[in-house]
C-alpha cells in the first residue's frame, strides 16, 4: 500500500469502530444487565454477552465495508474458524491480517464502572511469521459508559511521526481534534506509575517486584516517608496505552507472564496479548517508549493466546532511569527459580 492506502486503511478501522461504540451505546440502553453473562469460554479468554454483541457487529461490518481487492484474514478471539474477506477467500489468498480486539477492557465497561477500547492493527500477510512489529496501520477507539459523554479515538500509519486523535461527543454528535501530549517529566512524584496486577494469584510476587523497583530507583528508603507516586489499575491496555498519550500516566509494567512462569502458574487467560497490544506503536509515534521488559520492541505473534510481557514510558528519559532496574530484578528472580 502506498500512503493514500494507508491513510485509507486507518480510516476504515476508525469507522469500523465507531461502529462497534455505536452499536454498544444503543444496545446497552435496551439490554445493560445482560452484558456481564458468560457467552463462552475460549483459550484465549472469557467472552461475555457484550463481547458477542461486538463482534457480530464487526464481522457484518467487515463483510459489507471491507474492500474486496485487500483480502483479509481476521484475527479475534473466540473464533472457531478461520474467517477472511470477502467471505471464503483461502487464507494463503490474503494480502492482509487484521488483529482485532473489539472490547478492550469488557470486565470494566460491562458492569459500567469504566470505559474499554476498540483495538484493531492491519499487517501484511506473513502467515505464521506476523508478530507486532508488522502492523502497519493501528486504531483504537473509546468505548463509553452510559455516565460519559465523551469517546477519544487515536489512530496512526507507522512510521509517519504523528497520532491522529479526536474527541467525540456521543450526546451531540460533534467532533473535536485531541491534543496528544506524552508527560516530558524526568521525575515520578506526583504522578502516576503502574504495575499491572489486576487478579489474585500473583499480587505477592507482582508487589514484591514493584517495591523493589522503587527501592533500586532510590524513591522508597527505609524509614523515610514513602513518594508520592500513584498507580492506576486501569484494566485495559489500550486504556493505558491511552492515558500515556494524554499525559496522565508516566509508566506501565505489564510483568505478569514474568510472574506466572516463576510461581508455576498458566499464564494464559489472565495476561495481555497480542490483540491487546496492536496499538502499542502510536505511542512511538508521540515520542513515549513501549518494549519488552528485557528490552527490545514488541515482537508478540499476531495470535489470541501468547502472554505478552510489556513496559511503557511516557518518554525515553524515564526509559533509560527504569529500564536496567527492570532487567535486573527480572534477572535475579530468574536465578532464584
Amino acid at each position: 500500500m502506498d500512503s493514500k492506502m494507508l491513510d485509507r486503511a486507518r480510516r476504515l478501522l476508525c469507522q469500523l469502530q465507531e461502529t462497534i461504540r455505536d452499536r454498544l451505546i444503543a444496545a446497552r440502553q435496551r439490554q445493560a444487565r445482560s452484558f456481564a453473562r458468560v457467552a463462552a469460554e475460549t483459550a484465549a479468554d472469557t467472552i461475555y454477552q457484550i463481547d458477542k454483541l461486538s463482534e457480530d457487529t464487526l464481522v457484518a461490518w467487515l463483510n459489507d465495508h471491507w474492500p474486496r481487492s485487500w483480502p483479509v484474514e481476521l484475527i479475534m478471539e473466540g473464533l472457531e474458524t478461520e474467517l477472511t474477506f470477502p467471505a471464503g477467500t483461502p487464507v494463503s489468498d490474503t494480502r492482509w491480517k487484521l488483529i482485532i480486539d473489539p472490547i478492550d477492557g469488557t470486565r470494566g465497561i460491562m458492569h459500567d464502572k469504566r470505559s474499554a477500547w476498540a483495538m484493531a492493527g492491519l499487517a501484511p500477510q506473513r502467515g505464521s511469521r506476523n508478530h507486532l512489529g508488522d502492523i502497519v496501520v493501528c486504531a483504537m477507539t473509546e468505548l463509553p459508559i452510559s455516565k460519559q459523554w465523551r469517546s477519544d479515538q487515536f489512530s496512526a500509519v507507522r512510521g509517519s511521526g504523528k497520532v491522529v486523535a479526536s474527541s467525540y461527543n456521543v450526546l451531540t454528535g460533534k467532533r473535536q481534534r485531541l491534543a496528544v501530549r506524552p508527560s516530558g517529566t524526568d521525575s515520578f512524584h506526583h504522578g502516576f506509575a503502574t504495575v499491572s496486577r489486576f487478579f489474585p494469584g500473583a499480587k505477592e510476587w507482582l508487589s514484591r517486584f514493584e517495591e523493589n523497583v522503587w527501592r533500586e530507583l532510590g524513591e522508597l528508603v527505609p524509614g523515610e516517608d514513602p513518594p508520592p507516586i500513584f498507580e492506576d489499575q486501569y484494566i485495559s491496555c489500550g486504556g493505558q496505552i491511552a492515558e500515556m498519550l494524554l499525559g496522565h500516566d508516566l509508566m506501565v509494567l505489564d510483568v505478569r507472564p514474568e510472574a506466572f512462569r516463576q510461581l508455576g502458574l498458566r499464564d494464559g487467560a489472565l495476561a495481555s496479548h497480542p490483540y491487546d497490544l496492536c496499538c502499542e506503536f502510536l505511542l512511538h509515534e508521540a515520542g513515549g517508549v513501549i518494549e519488552r521488559p528485557q528490552g527490545g520492541r514488541l515482537r508478540d505473534p499476531l495470535d489470541t493466546t501468547s502472554a505478552a510481557s510489556w513496559v511503557a514510558f511516557a518518554n525515553p528519559q524515564l526509559a533509560r532511569r527504569v529500564r536496567p532496574v527492570i532487567r535486573r530484578l527480572l534477572a535475579a528472580d530468574e536465578k532464584l527459580k
